[in-house]
Order: structure tokens, then sequence, then C-alpha cells
């Protein structure tokens, strides 16, 4: 009974957190899509400030992962292709992989890294220093100041630097291809080319979306319900990394098996 207990009361502790995600979401996405349009603008300046944080000073370390995930994924392909005579096809397997699974979830662990918990302690300073309770005393709405510029640079950056990484993991490949699988790098390039479908790129594209709605979601709610206290600020920080890993991970699961399926029919 103790077990059972338990596990029910883990599992609604599990949907109401979700729903509190779902719920500062929904009104994130309230104030950057339709509150501009009923006279509730959007600070533009605070978003373009956060994008420039989250995404274009994300690049460097982005580009330097992707580069040698992308070299590792093309050793591990050419490790078992060889012995079918097949290297031919390990700027395919690079590419696939890339584009449709790790191109968007290691963008995602990195900006959860950079960006997820910087929200998390941002917001959570701004808690225990109480000003956000005087944020509500002037009138201002703590989502639509704090939350809403957070929320746009995310849902945009992401695809963006999605994108990038795809294209750096392929290069990282290519490395591999020209070095030792005895193709030209205008070949290289070909051959992932012609292995991608419009589908592999939108699929990560959907994926990296959904990424940058949850890292958001997760970072400013954790920080948003810090306690008093500095140590409080700490484990909001932490607890908005290990929860929004596994968020991304949960929502790349759903997505892929959605894929899948839909893939089928």
């Amino acid at each position: 009974m103790d077990f059972l207990q338990a596990t029910g009361s883990a599992f609604n502790n599990g949907l109401a957190y979700l729903g509190s995600l779902a719920t500062l979401a929904g009104r994130a996405a309230y104030f950057t899509f339709i509150g501009p349009f009923q006279g509730k603008p959007l600070r533009f300046q605070r978003a373009v400030g956060q994008a420039m944080e989250a995404g274009v000073r994300a690049l460097p370390i982005l580009s330097l992962i992707t580069f040698f995930i992308g070299l590792i994924l093309a050793l591990q392909a050419a490790y078992e292709l060889r012995r079918f005579g097949a290297m031919s096809y390990v700027a395919s397997a690079v590419a696939l992989s890339m584009t449709r699974e790790l191109g968007p979830l290691i963008t995602a662990v990195i900006v959860i890294g950079r960006s997820g918990s910087a929200f998390a302690a941002e917001l959570g300073t701004m808690k225990v220093t109480e000003e956000i309770d005087a944020l509500e005393t002037m009138a201002i709405n703590p989502v639509s100041f704090l939350v809403a510029p957070k929320f746009m640079a995310m849902v945009l950056m992401l695809p963006c630097l999605t994108i990038w990484a795809n294209f750096m993991g392929i290069l990282g490949g290519a490395l591999f291809g020209v070095a030792q699988a005895d193709f030209t790098f205008q070949r290289y390039i070909t051959a992932s080319l012609d292995a991608l479908f419009m589908r592999d790129v939108v699929t990560g594209l959907i994926k990296s979306f959904m990424f940058g709605i949850t890292i958001t979601a997760v970072g400013c709610h954790e920080g948003l319900s810090t306690g008093g206290g500095a140590e409080q600020v700490g484990r909001s920080t932490t607890r908005a990394v290990v929860m929004s890993i596994f968020l991304v991970i949960l929502v790349d699961l759903i997505f892929t098996m959605l894929f899948y399926f839909l893939g089928e029919h």
C-alpha cells in the first residue's frame, strides 16, 4: 500500500508539474504572439538580447561539439560498413543521424547547459531578492516582462542552431570521408544531400521548436518557483537542468514515435 501510495503521489505531482509548465508556456506564447495585437507590446529589445545570448554566443561551442559528433558518427559507421564493403554509405548514415536525431538533441542539451540554467538562476535570484514582487507591485506582469522575451528568442534561435549543428556534423563526417573513405569533398556533400529528404530536415526542426518551448518553460518555472535563500537558487538551477534534459528526451521520444507511425501511413 505504501508503494502504491508513493507511486500515485509521484504521478499526481508529475501531472501537476506538467500542467504548470503548460500554463506558463501558454501564457508566454500569448504575450509573444497575441498580446502585441491587443495593445500589450512585446519587449522586442529584450528578446533580441536573449537571442544573442542563447543563440549567437552558443555558436562556437555548438560548432566544435557537433563537428566532433559528426566525425565520431563517421568513424562508427565506417567501422561496421567496412565489413560489408559499403563505405559509400558513410555520408548517408551521418547525414540522416544528424538531421533526424542528434542535431536537434545535442543542440538542446548545449542550450540547456548555457541558457536553461541561466534562466532559472536569473529568475530565481530575482525571486529571492523580491524583484519579481516589485514588478507585480508596479502592475508589470512578470511573464510578459521576463518570460515572453526568452520564449520568443528560444523558439526562433533553437531551429536556427539546429540547422547549423546539422551542417557542422556533416562537415565533421566529411573530414573522415575525404581522409579515409576515398571521397572528394564535393562528392561527400552531394552524397549527403542525396540521402536527405525534406521530411528528415523538417522533423528535426519541429523537434527543435518543441525543445525550445520545453527548455524555456522549465527554466523559467523553476526560477519563478524558487524558495527563500541563496541556496535555493542553486537547487532551482540544478533542477532546471535535470528536468529540462529529461523532458527534452521525453518530447524527442514522443515526436520520433509520432513521425514513425505517420511515416508508415
